[in-house]
This record gives structure tokens, C-alpha cells and sequence, in this order.
């Protein structure tokens, strides 16, 4: 169903059938907007509210499901500049510039689940993760950036969409804190709002830890025909040992039988093989860390008629344009002091941090275009072509922080 934008004095939870929930807020009386949890089943969370000023956040109740989201942008005192970001900082909307007095209307999707199963069980969810939005009952909007200004809301279920979900380890997830960050959570920024994506990647995971987990279980309970399963793994498979351990062995025939699930299902598998980790060697090249893993993922698309991005491949043309020093920028390399709590410098080579992710989600972007996989149609447009060799400058990334960090990298390598 279709709502069109109102003005109210509060947010009004509206049924639109079994499980659908529909809300509406005008915040051009915020005093009726109380704080979330409420029994209204909305409100501002994290004890913020908007004052244009800092970054504030609105949580709202809603059912498992893909939801579109309407926001009006801007006020009658001065010029906003707002970012939006959903859930666990799923960047939706970059740096809207609205002048003073005018509004300007932006419609994203935003996917929404829980770890319950149709059986009774749960997702075996680590204790990390408890922090995260991403595995409860609400949804969460971000209004982040200069001057962050909303003046109304619609949220209504969006059951008339693909959805595109995410299977893979901490390069893809949706970090929930700074200065972390996956490419799945900066994927959404690309994309129109009329396909959906739903991050079920996790940090520690391996292709077959992501079935025992029972995460594979809740997708497939979610996935329809129509749909997209883009799986990148690797990082964490290639450090498992044992009898039958290796590339061509079990981490092959752990990925094909996530692809075997989704075509079961009537969904289109995608294989991405893993990036790089952050090594050179003495002449500026990319040392690969990997072995015969991203050779593995290539043997199965073509053998199975898969579609593959190969990141691998993209990603060292990348790390090499930015140079053995400028790849510090992409990924968590910090010096004390940087974050609340941090005695010692940060120097990670696995882990992204939002610039970089931004840039691995549009290699992303490149291998669906290159690929003509199909979802190349919701690409937005002017972010069809990128060259991983001429990456966006640094210094002009503009992406606000959001305002929880933590300086304890995630899990896996």
C-alpha cells in the first residue's frame, strides 16, 4: 500500500492488516514526540532529540519485514545538511544540502528482522552482537551531519520489493559502532528504493559457521523468489584446519551449498570472492593472504553458472592506487586518542573503516555492472562506473561519524 505524507502533531501507529504497521510523524510540534521505549511504540531513542545540532535518532516498532521509508528533509530556521542512516549506520541518504524554509523528500527501503526462528529456536547470535539494532523489533533512523533537520516521517510495510541479502564476515557486515565498517552497510547508499537489502554477514564467520549458527536457517525463512543472495566468505574459512580443510574441498562445497539453498528457493546466488588484506611488498604491490581460496570461488561460478565479482582481483588495483601509506585512510588505523578510551594506536589491515567501505561497496557496484548481473538496474544513477584505480579522493569524504565507538576490533582476521 501507498500512503501519502500528512501533517500530524504526534506519530500515529496506523494497522494496514496482519502485522502491518504504518506510522506518520510530523515533527512541527516535537513535544508531542515523546521518548522511545513508550507505550506509543516510538519516539526518539538514545536519549537524543533533534536540535539541530547533534545527531539524533528515532526508533519505531515495527513487525520482520522490508519497509519504506519517506523522509521531508529541512526547516524554517536555516539551512540543514543531514545524513540519514537506518538501523546499524546503513548509510541511506549522504549530506542533503536543503536550504532554509524549503524541504526536500527522500524514499528509501530499510529491511527489519529478529533472531527468533518459525520453529521455536533462536539465531545462535554471539554476545557482541546484543549491542546491535539489527536483531530486534524496531526500526532505527540516524539524522546525522550539519545542521540535521527532519520535518516529517512516513514508514509503511514494502512487501512489493526484492530484496538483496548479504551473507559474509566482518568486511561485509553492518558494524555497529566507529570507526568500523562493513561494505554491505554502505552498499544501501547506492541503491533506489525499490530493492531492499538485508545484511545477515557477521564478524567471525566462516561459510559453514554461518549455517551452525542458524543464520542460513532465518534467511532461508525470509528469501523468495526474486531475490538475491550475495555471498562473500573466505577470511575466516581459510584459517580453519583439519582433514578435508582447503579451498577446494570444504570451502567450496560450503559455498556451493549456500548457492544450492538459494536457488532452491528461486533466489539468485551472487559469489564475491574476499578482498584483500592490507600487505605490501617492497615494491608497492599487494601481497596476496588468500592462497588458492579466491581461485576456488572462480572454479565454482563457472562450473555452476554462478554469477562472481571478483573483489580480489579489484581490490588490489585499489589498495595500490592509494599506495602502502594512503591505504592507512581506508581501513582502521587510528592514533591514540583518537576515540574515547583508546591508550594505543589503531592499526588494523583487515577492517575497514566508513571510507573504506564506501570504496569496496562500490567495486561492488562495478562487478554487478560489469557483470550485467540484474540488480544492476537498481543501481542509482551516476554510480554505475567506478575505477578502482582512481578511487574517490579521501579528503572529500564527508560521511558524519555517528556518535557510539568502540576500539575493540571485531571478531576475525
Amino acid at each position: 500500500m501507498r500512503v501519502c505524507i500528512a501533517f500530524f502533531f504526534f506519530f500515529t501507529p496506523v494497522l494496514a492488516g496482519a502485522q502491518q504497521v504504518v506510522y506518520k510523524l510530523d515533527f512541527s510540534d516535537k513535544a508531542k514526540v515523546g521518548d522511545y521505549p513508550s507505550a506509543t511504540g516510538y519516539g526518539f531513542d538514545f536519549s537524543t532529540h533533534q536540535d539541530h545540532r547533534s545527531p539524533f535518532f528515532i526508533s519505531a516498532e515495527v513487525p520482520e519485514g522490508n519497509y519504506r521509508v519517506k523522509v521531508v528533509l529541512g526547516n524554517d530556521v536555516s539551512e540543514s545538511i543531514t545524513t540519514v542512516k537506518a538501523e546499524n549506520r546503513r548509510l541511506m541518504l549522504e549530506n542533503i544540502r536543503v536550504p532554509k524554509g524549503e524541504s526536500s523528500a527522500h524514499t528509501f527501503l530499510v529491511n527489519i528482522r529478529n533472531y527468533r526462528l518459525e520453529r521455536g529456536d533462536t539465531v545462535k547470535i554471539n554476545p557482541r552482537e546484543y549491542r546491535k539494532l539489527i536483531w530486534d523489533d524496531k526500526l532505527t533512523l540516524e539524522f546525522n551531519g550539519e545542521n540535521p533537520s527532519v520535518r516529517n516521517i512516513t514508514i509503511e510495510p514494502a512487501d512489493d520489493v526484492p530484496t538483496i541479502f548479504l551473507a559474509g564476515n566482518s568486511t561485509v557486515v553492518d558494524e555497529a559502532l566507529e570507526p568500523w565498517c562493513g561494505w554491505g552497510q554502505m552498499f544501501t547508499r547506492f541503491l533506489t528504493p525499490e530493492v531492499a537489502v538485508a545484511n545477515y554477514a557477521e564478524s567471525g564467520q566462516a561459510a559453514n559457521t554461518f549455517v551452525s549458527s542458524q543464520r542460513l536457517e532465518k534467511l532461508l525463512s525470509k528469501i523468495r523468489k526474486g531475490d538475491y543472495l550475495f555471498i562473500e566468505f573466505g577470511h575466516n574459512d581459510q584459517k580453519q584446519k583439519g582433514e578435508g580443510k582447503g579451498p577446494f574441498t570444504s570451502y567450496k562445497s560450503d559455498l556451493k551449498y549456500l548457492a544450492d539453498k538459494a536457488r532452491e528457493k528461486g533466489a539468485l546466488p551472487v559469489l564475491i570472492t574476499p578482498m584483500h588484506r592490507r600487505f605490501f611488498d617492497e615494491n608497492g604491490s599487494v601481497i596476496n593472504t588468500h592462497g588458492e581460496y579466491p581461485a576456488a570461488v572462480r572454479q565454482l561460478a563457472q562450473e555452476e553458472n554462478i554469477p562472481l565479482i571478483d573483489l580480489t582481483a579489484m581490490s588490489a588495483v585499489l589498495y595500490e592506487a592509494w599506495g602502502a601509506e594512503g591505504s592507512k585512510n581506508a581501513f582502521v588505523h587510528f592514533a591514540p586518542g583518537t576515540f574515547p578510551g583508546q591508550k594505543d594506536a589503531l592499526a588494523d589491515n583487515t577492517h575497514f573503516n566508513p571510507y573504506g567501505g564506501y570504496q569496496i561497496a562500490r567495486c561492488i557496484l562495478k562487478g554487478i555492472a560489469d557483470g550485467e548481473i540484474p540488480v544492476k538496474k537498481y543501481i542509482i544513477k551516476g554510480f554505475e562506473t567506478y575505477d578502482p584505480a582512481k578511487p574517490d579522493d579521501f579528503t572529500g569524504f564527508r560521511v558524519p561519524a555517528s556518535p557510539f565507538t568502540s576500539i575493540v576490533k571485531p571478531l576475525g582476521n
